[in-house]
């Protein structure tokens, strides 16, 4: 009976262990893909950006109407800079400059893990940096889904910018993992969180409470503008709440009935735009 027992232990143990490496890869490991090239109807330039980390993050360029500012888009986790290419069109159409980049191990942009905005965080200083170099004088703003949202919010030191959009950003990192394997996994998921938590600290080298927007936010200093859903069930609404009454003013918060963890611009297309091109042009526009 003893023997049997260690062996139920052991196969447990071990299937813990199994777990956490295949849930740890499936979250961390590269979404690397070959973009492509744009139909001719948005002409764009490729770009190249040297950071501090010495790769270079792949992005393309439409330019704006001078005056009218400059944006800066970042996709969410296992994406890549096509899924803000709506976002591109109808904002390059209203004049502003638009910076699409892949982030760090996601489309063309090298890197070997994905780190849940905190590598990310550094692209996304090199864009913003780029912008500011090459269109001096202009205003900076910045939208970012889910793993783009934590990259600006997570950004060391904050980032310079005159108007921020974060969607469906988690308020921490233990939240977001719980979500998901609630989820996913049910009740074993939530056993398997603490487990997972320590693992993945473990593999990015670095303690995920690093990893809170909630704890950021407040630094930015920066007009901000929070989209949610009521039925996003990886980031609830009660904690698109919380993170909202973290951030400092002038903010504004959109919880769009309905909407759950998808793509804003695509589910709510005309309101989108609407609310988005409202709140950037009372900042960047001169």
């Amino acid at each position: 009976m003893y023997r049997w027992i260690l062996l139920q232990i052991a196969s447990i143990l071990v299937a813990v262990v199994i777990s956490m490496v295949i849930i740890g890869e499936i979250l961390t490991g590269p979404a690397s893909t070959v973009v492509g090239i744009l139909v001719p109807d948005f002409p764009v330039d490729s770009v190249e950006i040297p950071t501090s980390q010495n790769y270079k993050v792949h992005g393309w360029l439409a330019r704006g109407i001078r005056g009218h500012g400059a944006v800066v888009l970042v996709h969410s986790i296992r994406s890549n800079r096509l899924e803000m290419l709506g976002r591109a069109r109808f904002l390059n159409e209203q004049g502003y400059s638009v910076l699409l980049i892949d982030l760090q191990a996601h489309g063309e942009t090298p890197g070997e893990r994905i780190t849940f905005g905190m590598r990310e965080s550094k692209d996304v200083k090199a864009a913003v940096d780029y912008l500011r170099d090459n269109f001096p004088g202009e205003r900076i703003a910045a939208i970012g889904v889910t793993l783009g949202a934590a990259a600006i919010t997570l950004a060391d030191p904050p980032l310079k910018l005159n108007a921020i959009v974060l969607e469906s950003l988690h308020p921490t990192f233990e939240e977001a993992v719980e979500n998901r394997l609630k989820l996913h996994l049910g009740q074993f998921g939530i056993w398997l969180k603490p487990f997972l938590l320590s693992y993945l600290s473990l593999l990015l080298d670095v303690s995920t409470d690093q990893l809170n927007p909630i704890d950021r936010i407040s630094n930015l200093n920066t007009p901000i503008l929070l989209i949610s859903g009521t039925h996003d069930r990886h980031t609830t609404q009660s904690e698109a709440e919380r993170l909202f009454d973290a951030a400092l003013p002038p903010k504004e918060q959109w919880i769009i009935p309905g909407a759950g963890h998808y793509n804003m611009h695509t589910y709510n297309n005309r309101s989108y735009e609407e609310r988005v091109s409202s709140f950037l042009s009372k900042y960047l526009w001169q």
